[in-house]
């Protein structure tokens, strides 16, 4: 496992670059299916990472409390080739299991991580209904697996999203492992 920082590729007011993906309800996904919503939430994400595992709790919570407001997508952009609990199937297997709700993408070509600049899982970028960016970062202040959160950063960062406030440090790197990239 290689522990990473997230990085700053997208910068706050870029636009959410496009994507069309397939997911684990076998129906391809494109950016501009959630424009109904006040804004978006792109997780990059896999299944086996522990840093993951651990935000499971933490990402229901999110869907429960924002998701008719806010779309939440996840995306896996592992390689399962090396990384088989990271395939297909598994991500639905692990949606059911874990009881996630929200939208699950696989991206297999890996184009779509690298154009977010999503370096390792979870990798959370928020969009406002402009699907401009205003905040990338971590999820809650619990950085370890086995942390309890005394902070709910991105709770806090979407209700100020949503009552039109600032959100200060629009930058708060997330941390887990690192996306596993295919070597060609």
């Amino acid at each position: 496992m290689v522990l990473l920082e997230s990085q700053v590729k997208l910068k706050v007011g870029d636009k959410a670059p496009d994507f069309e993906l397939l997911g684990i309800d076998d129906k391809n996904h494109r950016l501009s299916d959630y424009k109904q919503y006040q804004g978006i939430l792109i997780i990059f994400m896999c299944n086996h990472c522990p840093y993951v595992k651990a935000k499971f709790n933490a990402l229901n919570e999110l869907y429960a409390k924002f998701g008719e407001k806010i779309a939440i997508i996840g995306i896996n952009s592992n390689d399962s080739r090396d990384y088989p609990e990271d395939s297909f199937e598994n991500m639905k297997k692990t949606a059911k299991e874990k009881e996630l709700k929200f939208d699950y993408l696989v991206d297999e070509t890996q184009q779509i991580a690298k154009k977010y600049g999503a370096m390792c899982t979870p990798d959370p970028y928020l969009f406002n209904k402009e699907g401009k960016l205003v905040f990338h970062g971590r999820i809650d202040n619990a950085m370890k697996p086995d942390d309890t959160a005394t902070e709910k950063t991105m709770i806090i960062n979407i209700e100020k999203m949503l009552s039109n406030e600032r959100i200060e440090k629009d930058f708060d790197p997330s941390i887990g492992c690192s996306i596993k990239w295919k070597e060609n």
